[in-house]
């Protein structure tokens, strides 16, 4: 069985990592994504470092199962192949810099003349609207505008830092992906497209209010100054390599006092209840840290998970790969690429029952099904742009 989005059609002018990962995904569940390039290089990322056969892992990355197309849409007849392309598409999404798709002819209302149903989805940095609205954008400049660099931090007095990861891009990614799903459900049962807006600013700010926006959610309540949290990670160090240890509920602070053989922890008042353990959360993280260096990783892990308490090892990202509950998922896989090689990637997260995903294709040269696309909307081998 094909994926549960065969049948549908993507157009796809985006570049970087927000849109491409957000339309891989779709290709990953089976949507035709028709990645349109310009002929002077194509997708940034194309040119990124870290390469194999002419292609750079990031563009591998985000780029699998799509088909790529070259249209010069300066000239007359890449702007005609790109209108009958738009025709044959449910999907059109782009994450151009505000203004800049209207100037090139492929506004919304451009678009819906030639497909009044078509699901039209402008992805951008910090909106299209605003003083911030024709910004360039990066990542950390929404990891700092959103707060999420000052949360990092752990205070509002602390340095402010950056995710090791770029958070905002990929979270975009998954959250455009979502809404364009639903889009697709909605039409299906009204008939009609609709215009579909998305900011990382927008996706990364409400991402983080399930959990890192208390002290602003009580109107006239607010909290002048985030509360600082503990400045020790839940990482310990232990003889020879790090774990990782949460403990919430009273159960569960009994099992950490017996698997570390510190019963009268159960009796120091500081410890008492789960507000007091949050409220000496240093103390009891430094104890806690002091016995798990006495023992090797393996041994802890061991008495951790026969007590019952949550645990996991810290690992590093080639050690990751090969985890036993990492392959039981079997969630990293391995592809042939015809230049790139054989490829390690990730499988789709997402597991269908019985429309089952697949990685039918790798990431695609630079204007690979070119003529394959232009010949699907009726360009003669002479008349190609």
């Amino acid at each position: 069985m094909p994926g549960p989005l065969h049948g549908y059609r993507i157009v796809d002018l985006t570049s970087m990592v927000s849109g491409p990962s957000a339309t891989m995904l779709l290709a990953d569940q089976g949507a035709d994504v028709i990645k349109v390039e310009n002929p002077q290089g194509g997708d940034h990322t194309r040119a990124a470092a870290n390469r194999r056969g002419g292609f750079s892992a990031s563009f591998l990355n985000n780029n699998r199962n799509k088909r790529s197309v070259v249209l010069d849409l300066k000239v007359p007849s890449g702007i005609e192949a790109l209108k009958r392309l738009i025709a044959t598409a449910d999907v059109f999404i782009q994450n151009f810099r505000s203004g800049v798709i209207e100037r090139m002819g492929f506004g919304e209302a451009a678009v819906r003349a030639l497909r009044p149903d078509i699901i039209y989805v402008s992805i951008s940095g910090f909106g299209d609207q605003g003083p911030y609205a024709q910004k360039p954008v990066y990542d950390p400049l929404i990891q700092a505008l959103s707060g999420l660099a000052s949360i990092q931090g752990g205070s509002d007095q602390a340095r402010p830092r950056l995710v090791r990861t770029i958070v905002p891009d990929k979270l975009t990614g998954v959250v455009a992906a979502q809404a364009i799903t639903a889009a697709l459900l909605a039409r299906e049962r009204t008939g009609e497209g609709q215009h579909v807006r998305l900011s990382m600013l927008d996706a990364l700010v409400a991402f983080l209010w399930g959990s890192d926006m208390g002290s602003q959610t009580f109107v006239g309540d607010e909290l002048p100054q985030q509360e600082a949290a503990s400045f020790i990670d839940l990482i310990y160090e232990t003889a020879d390599d790090y774990v990782s240890a949460a403990v919430q509920t009273d159960r569960e602070w009994a099992a950490l006092t017996r698997a570390l053989d510190r019963p009268e922890w159960l009796d120091d008042p500081r410890f008492a209840t789960p507000a007091l353990r949050h409220k000496h959360i240093d103390e009891r993280l430094t104890m806690t840290q002091e016995v798990l260096r006495t023992r090797p990783a393996a041994e802890w892990l061991e008495r951790l998970t026969a007590e019952g308490v949550p645990c996991a090892p810290v690992l590093t990202r080639s050690r990751m790969i090969s985890h036993p509950q990492v392959v039981a998922n079997g969630v990293v896989i391995e592809t042939e690429h015809p230049a790139a090689g054989r490829l390690r990637q990730a499988r789709p997260a997402a597991r269908f029952s019985a429309t089952p995903t697949s990685v039918g294709r790798g990431a695609p040269e630079l204007g690979e099904h070119t003529d394959e696309i232009l010949a699907e909307i009726g360009f003669t081998e002479d008349a190609v742009p």
